[in-house]
């Protein structure tokens, strides 16, 4: 997958496997056993990252045949547009690759369709080597394994405007970290500014149900469950927020460019970001840039979240000892520390980011703001429920703003999201 500075998002898709082809059991398979010799020829698939980082894979492919003589791993990398449907066409064609580049949401199909290995099985001795979220990052809802190894992962800080917070008589050194603490804030913001000033501009995301502590989904990953009492009580309280014009009149259909555009004029409080933006700032709102705070993603649960990239094995290899030692080499402490200091990303592995690169300033906005986000990493969580499609967020958007604007209740709103999301994942 392309890399960006900002967050990586994980790109939800919708999979359509043809299960009775794929099930468990049917046509050629490999073995769950890793325990055997590392050796034969294996494939692994990447997501658009050749044009950057040839360099990198090569010299990694090269280090794990001179540790493992007997095997040759052949590297594929796939452009970013049509990447799912080259998976599930490759799933249904009985071509997937040994070791293949995956998120979440591209590995529980394979999951369900008993195209992953279960790592929780195949090499469960790795797992004390992973942060535990990151290591969960991968399981799938109504299974009890683990689908892929974590790679790199990422996060975001939040921005906010000390000069923004002084004004409306808020502590600027005292950001909110709660949601409570948000809403009582961001409702004094407003009626100090008169209105002018909005402390977000963003309506609430799948993500901000589960910061909150609402539960997403039962357990078999069979429907999701955001309408509860406490995913109703979050809207309403947003709902509050934009009649105060607390939240951006135009959050409705803002854009994450439009909120930084607000961001950067004042006329929004706080919004999410990157170094990339800090030295926008610097160069285009330097009284913006003087008075600049960076604190963790709000959350009442504890968790920030965070997005997750794996490297799944694919559970038909003829060579499954050397699909997971090379799944693993991949995605190891020294490889993956190599891979976050070529460009903005975080290390899953436990101990990483207890690396002074991670930890220890110098000066610069780049290595601020990777040491704000590396600390909140440590126990962060991927929130988005990996049956989360683009059809469903965008089912869940449209509610919320109808909720916001009155057309109907929070409850009304979420009640709908969730019968939408619902059927659409009774379809996939």
């Amino acid at each position: 997958m392309p890399i960006s500075r900002r967050a990586l998002t994980a790109v939800a898709v919708a999979l359509v496997l043809p299960l009775s082809a794929c099930g468990p059991g049917g046509g050629d398979g490999g073995t769950s056993d890793a325990s055997g010799k590392v050796e034969g020829d294996i494939t692994f698939q990447t997501w658009n990252l050749r044009a950057n980082f040839k360099d990198y894979f090569e010299d990694l492919i090269a280090a794990f045949e001179e540790k493992y003589p007997d095997t040759h791993v052949k590297w594929i990398d796939q452009p970013a547009e049509g990447y799912a449907d080259k998976i599930s066409a490759d799933a249904g064609g009985g071509t997937l690759p040994d070791v293949v580049n995956v998120t979440p949401d591209l590995v529980a199909p394979l999951a369900r369709a008993g195209l992953a290995l279960d790592l929780d099985k195949a090499a469960a001795r790795y797992r004390k080597e992973y942060l535990p979220g990151a290591w969960a990052g991968h399981k799938v809802p109504g299974t009890t394994g683990t689908y892929a190894f974590p790679w790199y992962l990422n996060t975001g800080p939040l921005f906010y405007n000390k000069a923004l917070f002084r004004q409306a008589g808020l502590d600027p050194e005292k950001p909110p970290k709660t949601y409570d603490e948000l809403f009582a804030d961001a409702l004094e913001m407003a009626e100090k500014s008169g209105g002018k000033v909005a402390t977000l501009a963003n309506v609430p995301t799948i993500e901000d149900f589960g910061r909150y502590g609402v539960p997403l989904m039962n357990e078999q990953g069979t429907a999701f469950t955001f309408n509860d009492p406490k995913g109703v009580e979050l809207l309403t309280k947003y709902k509050q927020l934009y009649d105060a014009k607390a939240l951006d009149p135009q959050a409705l259909t803002a854009t994450g460019e439009s909120a930084g555009k607000k961001f950067l004029t004042g006329a929004v409080a706080m919004n999410p970001g990157s170094a990339l933006d800090l030295g926008n700032f610097k160069k285009n709102a330097p009284s913006l840039y003087r008075n600049i705070g960076i604190t963790d993603q709000i959350t009442s649960t504890g968790h920030v979240n965070m997005y997750v990239m794996g490297v799944m094995v694919n559970s038909r290899t003829r060579h499954t000892a050397a699909a997971v030692a090379f799944a693993h080499f991949v995605t190891d402490a020294r490889n993956q520390m190599v891979f976050a200091k070529r460009v903005a990303i975080f290390p899953s592995t436990a101990g990483s980011l207890d690396d002074p690169y991670f930890t220890r300033e110098d000066g610069t906005d780049e290595t601020r703001v990777r040491v704000a986000a590396a600390k909140s990493l440590k126990n962060a969580v991927n929130y988005t429920p990996v049956l989360f499609s683009e059809q469903m967020k965008t089912a869940l958007r449209n509610e919320v703003a109808k909720a916001l604007q009155g057309k109907e209740s929070p409850e009304e709103a979420l009640d709908n999201a969730v019968k939408a999301a619902d059927r659409l994942l009774r379809q996939g």
